[in-house]
This record gives C-alpha cells, sequence and structure tokens, in this order.
C-alpha cells in the first residue's frame, strides 16, 4: 500500500472532532485509506442495497448497533443519516467516532453543512500525487509516460493497462453517477461532452463552444459540467479577483483532475504519441495544476489557486494567493528554458511589484534561479509547493 500524505493529518483530525468527513473522485482511495488509518473500526458501505435501505427506511435502528461508531462508505446514498450521526455524537461527546466518505461533493457538502456544521472535519482525497508514486527512491518514469498513465491508485496497485482501466471508469462513472445525478437521454452525447471537454483542459472555459460542439443549450452545458465538478472529474480554477485597472477575463479556466483520464479521453493510445501531441503543453499543464491543488488538499489546506489573464492576451498560469503576497507560477512543458517562458512572470512583476517570488515550473529537471524567478522541475513540486 503506498502511503498516503493526508493520513497523518486523519488521525490527528480523529482525536480533535467527532466526525471525519472525506470526499474525492471515485477510485481515489477512500475507502482503502479509511479502513487502513481506522482498522478496529466497523465499516459499511452505503452502497450495498441491504444496507442503504435500512439507513434510509430505517436510520435509528441503523446506528443502534454501531455503538462505537464505524467507516461509513458512499454516505451520499443516506443523506438523512447525517442528523441522526449529528445528535448521536452531541450525546456521546466522543472523538472520531464517525469516518464518513463519500464521492460526490455538492450534494454531500450541503447535508454536511446543515447537520454537522462545527463537528465535522473536511478533507479532501484526490487520486495519488506524484510524490506519493514516484518519490522516495522509486524508480522514475519519463513525462510522457506519467501524462499518459494519471495517478488513479487501482492502475498502480493491480498494475493495469491505463488505457484498459480508464475505459472502464469512464463507462462506469457514466452508467452509476451521471444517470444518479441528471436525466441524461442520450448517453453518447453525454460521451462526446466529456471528450469535447477533455480537449479543452488547460483553456478559459467557453460556454458557447462546448455548447455548439455537442449540439445542446447552454443550460445544458452548466448542468453537465456542475455534475462532472460535483464528481470530481474536473474542477474551474478561478481568475484572481485584483485587476491592477485591467480589463481582465473573468471566466474560469477547466481542468480534469486526473491528467490520464483526460488523456485517454483524447484517444491517446500510448505514451508515445504524446512526444509531438497538439495538446501535450495543455496535459503538462492539468498535470501540474493538478498536483499543486493535491498538495493544498494532502495537507488540509483549501485552495487558494487562481489565474491571471487581461483582455491582450497577458496571462499567469496560477496565482497562489497566500494572503500577505502573491506568487505567480507559469507552467512550461519544454525541457529547455527560454526567455520568452518568464513573459507572463514579468509582466505581472510589473503589475504588482509586492510579488516576492515568481516560479516557473517545467519539463526539465534542475532547479535554479533565472532573471529573479525560480525555475523547479515538474518533479520537485511537492518540495517547492507541498505543506
Amino acid at each position: 500500500m503506498i502511503k498516503r500524505i493526508v493520513e497523518q493529518y486523519l488521525l490527528r483530525l480523529a482525536k480533535q472532532y467527532p466526525v471525519i468527513t472525506m470526499t474525492g473522485p471515485r477510485q481515489s482511495g477512500k475507502t482503502t485509506l479509511c479502513r487502513a488509518a481506522f482498522p478496529h473500526k466497523r465499516y459499511i458501505s452505503l452502497e450495498n442495497l441491504d444496507s442503504r435501505r435500512m439507513a434510509v427506511k430505517d436510520p435509528r435502528r441503523f446506528l443502534a448497533d454501531l455503538t462505537e461508531g464505524a467507516v461509513l462508505d458512499e454516505i451520499q446514498r443516506a443523506p438523512g443519516l447525517l442528523s441522526y450521526i449529528q445528535g448521536i455524537v452531541d450525546e456521546r461527546k466522543e472523538e472520531g467516532m464517525f469516518i464518513l466518505a463519500g464521492s460526490q461533493q455538492f450534494e454531500l457538502m450541503d447535508s454536511i453543512t446543515q447537520s454537522l456544521a462545527g463537528r465535522t472535519a473536511l478533507l479532501k482525497l484526490l487520486p495519488f500525487s506524484y510524490a506519493e508514486v514516484y518519490g522516495a527512491g522509486r524508480k522514475k518514469p519519463d513525462l510522457n509516460t506519467v501524462l499518459f498513465t494519471g495517478f488513479y491508485p487501482r492502475i498502480f496497485d493491480k498494475r493495469l493497462n491505463p488505457t484498459e482501466a480508464l475505459a472502464f471508469y469512464a463507462t462506469t462513472y457514466i452508467e452509476r453517477d451521471v444517470r444518479s445525478l441528471i436525466r441524461v437521454q442520450d448517453l453518447s452525447r453525454f460521451e462526446t461532452f466529456l471528450k469535447i471537454c477533455a480537449s479543452q483542459t488547460g483553456q478559459i472555459l467557453n460556454l458557447s463552444h462546448l455548447s455548439n460542439e455537442c449540439g445542446i443549450a447552454v443550460n445544458t452545458v452548466k448542468s453537465w459540467l456542475s455534475v462532472l465538478e460535483a464528481s470530481y472529474i474536473i474542477f474551474l480554477l478561478k481568475p484572481h479577483h485584483k485587476n491592477f485597472r485591467k480589463r481582465l477575463i473573468r471566466s474560469p479556466k477547466l481542468y480534469f483532475v486526473d491528467v490520464g483520464l483526460a488523456a485517454f479521453l483524447l484517444d491517446i493510445q500510448d505514451a508515445g504519441h504524446l512526444k509531438n501531441h497538439p495538446l501535450r503543453g495543455a496535459l503538462f499543464e492539468t498535470f501540474i495544476v493538478t498536483e499543486m491543488l493535491k498538495e493544498r488538499f494532502n495537507h488540509v489546506q483549501t485552495n487558494n489557486m487562481y489565474y491571471f489573464r487581461d483582455n491582450v492576451g497577458n496571462e499567469v498560469d496560477v496565482l497562489m494567493d497566500m494572503g500577505s503576497e502573491v506568487i505567480p507560477v507559469e507552467i512550461k512543458s519544454g525541457q529547455t528554458v527560454a526567455d520568452e517562458f518568464f513573459k507572463g512572470l514579468n509582466y505581472y512583476r510589473k503589475l504588482n511589484p509586492a510579488v516576492k517570488q515568481s516560479w516557473l515550473v517545467y519539463g526539465g529537471d534542475k532547479l535554479y534561479r533565472e532573471g529573479g524567478h525560480h525555475a523547479c522541475p515538474y518533479d520537485k513540486i511537492a518540495e517547492q509547493f507541498g505543506g
């Protein structure tokens, strides 16, 4: 079992809060982690029809058997349990009683905020980070293999063929999650929508383009994007709010949570196909941005990432808003650093002289300073941006 960075925080928080709630995409390792971290707790999956039926129809009886608490998986299947759990933990006043896991963030979080506000710690577990899979002296593959394989734990645990595993994942997701969240009359059209979204990863969200390409209404596009976001298939990077008297782009940027899934949806069948693929740069950017997001979530920190782009095309891929300072980060897939890589960083530093440090994350292997900027190899993100 590959050690998860967030486990140390999970165990600490279980000593401080009566309920722990962990969300994340399907097959990100939530079940494995929770069962390993709390081996003596009873485990119940609400995907099981009998368990779910009892939890929904007779929640008091269902919880009466769990006097020592439990790990309750896929809790979004029985959100009515949460108000009863609230009563139990308020009465017992014990820490770490219930460990809740779920794979749909919006519906689950609504229930959590209503029933367990102030009683639960909230964690997000995305698929493996690069540091978890390839760190600690493990053999590191070439970058194209990293982008092609992605980071879903099952691929590494079972040594699966990424194309086959991701094909099954996509089919399962469409059949189970999409049908449970929205009524899609034509699943093939939703599959097309997924592929078009993959072709837009790393780009500014254009609702009209997605609408025209898929032949669906803009409101349907918004609904389907919400489903993808709620299920941790995509996330939207918002533009930074400070405008410096510039006209800024206001739409978010779209990213897939797993770069391997995006590559699969682009019909990339082999790591070698990425060498000259026109979207290799966008996939590399997706990989880096999601790695930065994982570092935040793995250390139980909120998403503080934005991007900057004005109406004439000046941009910085990521702005990390640290409160007291903003750290701009540019992302380039090239192995050799060129002066043009720093164009956006130089422009932004002129706009915002308060910037103390700026970073280039690139496809090479050397960490150094260049013209007042830090250049960071892609495999050193955890060391530079973690914690």
